[in-house]
């Protein structure tokens, strides 16, 4: 499948429900966060699915624990799809990570050791939620604050093979790249040039904090200076790839987001032709290979 292009979007945030409805900014897209919104019923649904009446959507969670040696969670694969069914996004992404053990979640969002087995482990596991959603997922890059000994590999040859034996696409968070970059002492650039063109779905993009000589992904700050610079070079190598901004604390009016976000399309006005900047909306559901 050719990778669509849904422009600039925003992650839905209670705060600003009423804004949107009130307003209809021109904004793109908007994502959800799927554990927000798997419930049975209530105001938060009622608001989802008007805003969903005139926006596109994409699914964005946080507790699949693709990562984990716990089995998969029925329930919670059974109602991810119930919400699939209701929002009808354009995709579905999670995290590279693991947060639960023994059935017990952490809460957070935890790296794996980059070696042959848990490729191994994790593309299985992919391959089967895919085949229960129907649909092919979007799995995201990590923040990480430690290494693991048993790693044999960088993190984006990892990642990169992972989604290659999965047949899965690749939600590249530009922040957690700097993040990252910063903790472990690499250089962000060779992990931009070390996924495939071609598996890239989605750009994230948020701010961060200083702990010391520690970067901390927190989401409660603006897009600093160094990651739109990192964008800029990423859809340098990528091209138009859909691109959205998240702000998780500290949130502010809906206006300065909007205005963030506008800073992240010029940048791609700037770095791209204009015939790459097309809109276009996907069917998931055809992708070749899943049913």
């Amino acid at each position: 499948m050719t990778r669509p292009f849904l422009g600039f979007g925003l992650g839905l945030r209670t705060e600003h429900y009423q804004t949107i409805l009130d307003n209809k900014p021109d904004v793109d897209w908007f994502e959800i966060l799927s554990e927000n919104y798997m419930v049975p019923g209530g105001k938060p649904l009622d608001f989802l699915d008007k805003i969903r009446a005139d926006y596109p959507m994409v699914m964005h969670g946080v507790s699949l624990s693709i990562g984990s040696t716990d089995p998969l969670d029925k329930t919670y694969l059974k109602q991810l799809r119930q919400l699939a069914t209701r929002v009808e996004p354009y995709w579905i992404s999670d995290h590279l990570c693991w947060t639960s053990v023994n059935q017990h979640n952490s809460h957070d969002l935890l790296p794996l050791p980059y070696n042959e087995a848990t490729i191994e482990h994790v593309a299985e596991r992919i391959c089967q939620v895919q085949d229960y959603l129907g649909r092919q997922l979007l799995i995201e890059n990590l923040s990480s604050y430690v290494t693991y000994n048993e790693s044999e590999m960088s993190e984006w040859e990892f990642l990169n093979e992972i989604a290659r034996r999965a047949d899965c696409w690749v939600l590249l968070d530009i922040n957690n790249i700097f993040v990252s970059a910063h903790n472990h002492h690499f250089e962000p650039i060779d992990y931009i040039k070390g996924i495939d063109i071609d598996r890239v779905m989605q750009f994230h993009l948020a701010g961060h904090s200083y702990n010391d000589s520690m970067i901390i992904d927190t989401h409660d700050h603006d897009v600093c200076d160094p990651v739109w610079d990192l964008y800029a070079k990423a859809l340098q190598h990528f091209g138009a790839v859909s691109t959205m901004i998240e702000r998780d604390d500290n949130i502010p009016e809906f206006n300065e987001l909007h205005d963030e976000l506008k800073t992240a399309e010029k940048i791609a006005i700037d770095t791209l032709p204009a015939k790459a900047l097309t809109l276009s909306q996907p069917n998931m559901r055809e992708s070749e290979g899943v049913a």
